[in-house]
């Protein structure tokens, strides 16, 4: 898939991957509610859906970014800043633990 490709489906993948909402939105700083509206069909911002697509289709560990991964928090933070926000806090919360 490549990046800001239209992700027809949230909730396929996230049942492919046997987690919940809880689990599979809040690894990419999305409250499970907000998941719950994409994956009923409202439209999802660019930042989202390629975080989307880094974390749970290619396997990018957040904490773990490097080098060109690194383009992606930039363009959030430009095209985005509340979702960079709402994903930095959660990112504390969640302390460095793996998930």
């Amino acid at each position: 898939m490549k990046p800001f490709e239209r992700i027809s489906n949230p909730r396929e993948i996230r049942r492919r991957l046997r987690l919940n909402q809880q689990e599979f939105w809040s690894r990419i700083g999305v409250t499970q509610s907000g998941g719950s509206r994409y994956e009923s069909g409202r439209s999802m911002p660019k930042p989202v859906r390629e975080l989307l697509r880094l974390v749970h289709i290619e396997g990018v560990e957040l904490a773990k970014a490097k080098g060109k991964d690194l383009e992606v928090v930039s363009y959030l933070k430009e095209s985005n800043p509340r979702l960079y926000h709402r994903l930095k806090k959660a990112a504390r919360r969640n302390g460095g633990r793996k998930n």
